[in-house]
């Protein structure tokens, strides 16, 4: 796809942080930028976002941990990484030094250690590189059975009320909310009533597989996390549905980065007619580690074929266009 047929402003105010495109990677998905960073340059993106950081460093589950499906993948990684401080000491360090803006994803078993994730970011040399906090709430909380903070109302708001306290002012802090709750709506109120800027929707489901040669579960861990483009109509519902509930003025008014299932420029274009202001793309990038690039051109040339001057007067455009 060639150059738009005509000049877009694609910026995106992300809570207050003026970012230049929509795109993202999705947390996961592409490291933390030097493996994606030999396809293109990530600081062309409107935001890196790093894969989920917790305090110490953690190894991961078994293998097998990831499965094709019709569609889509499932994924049982377990939040492997290196912890913290070697995070901030090698790879921020380098997201730094390209000129990347960064969104670090942070995570933690405990509500506590979210907040200690955050401070040893956000007081790190490198701070000046991170445009923005987004908390993956998605995860299980250890202390309360495993239940996933981003389905447990109190549990969610004490995560984001700790970080909050350690964020400075200015620095955006968005909430990955989980699609697996029985109203999205209700979470999200939470979480910005909580001092969240942004919203981060949606991150994987909860599927499983069973291996039919062998009669067992595919996964080591059973069940898994799916992605892909089979979760996109539910990304695009939850988006319909909290944007609409900020527009009729029952929740507080805030960004929404879209995620699930973009492979393509009109998948995003998809998500911000619902009510996304940014994109993610993630599983597209194991397939092709172009697409957060790729996909941004595409969503301009689209924008532009269909009039628009501004990305941002396409963001919820299709509540506006509908008539129950």
């Amino acid at each position: 796809m060639g150059a738009p047929s005509r000049r877009v402003d694609m910026s995106v105010d992300l809570a207050g942080v003026r970012l230049p495109n929509p795109m993202m990677t999705a947390s996961g998905c592409a490291a933390n930028g030097r493996e994606m960073h030999r396809f293109f340059d990530v600081s062309q993106l409107g935001a890196f976002v790093t894969k989920s950081v917790k305090l110490d460093p953690v190894s991961g589950r078994g293998t097998p941990r990831m499965a094709e499906t019709p569609s889509g993948m499932l994924n049982s990684i377990g939040l492997q990484g290196p912890g913290v401080t070697a995070f901030v000491e090698k790879d921020l360090a380098w997201l730094h030094s390209i000129g990347a803006r960064v969104v670090v994803s942070i995570a933690g078993s405990t509500a506590s250690e979210f907040g200690r994730v955050a401070r040893a970011v956000v007081r790190s040399p490198y701070a000046s590189a991170v445009a923005g906090i987004e908390v993956n709430i998605s995860c299980p909380n250890v202390a309360n059975r495993g239940l996933v903070f981003a389905c447990d109302p109190g549990s969610a708001h004490k995560v984001m009320t700790l970080v909050r306290e350690e964020v400075p002012r200015g620095l955006p802090m968005l909430a990955k909310l989980s699609p697996d709750v029985t109203d999205i709506v209700d979470i999200a109120d939470v979480v910005l009533k909580a001092g969240a800027h942004g919203l981060t929707m949606i991150n994987t489901t909860l599927g499983m597989a069973i291996d039919t040669d062998r009669l067992r579960p595919h996964l080591v861990a059973a069940t898994g996390g799916l992605s892909g483009p089979a979760i996109r109509p539910m990304a695009v519902r939850a988006i319909w549905q909290v944007a609409g509930a900020m527009r009729a003025g029952r929740i507080r008014t805030a960004p929404i980065v879209g995620a699930g299932g973009v492979r393509h420029g009109v998948d995003a274009l998809e998500l911000v007619a619902a009510g996304a202001a940014a994109v993610q793309v993630g599983t597209a990038a194991f397939n092709d580690p172009t697409a957060p690039h790729r996909v941004g051109v595409e969503l301009e040339q689209l924008v532009a074929e269909r009039g628009f001057d501004r990305l941002a007067d396409v963001v919820g455009i299709a509540h506006e266009r509908f008539s129950p």
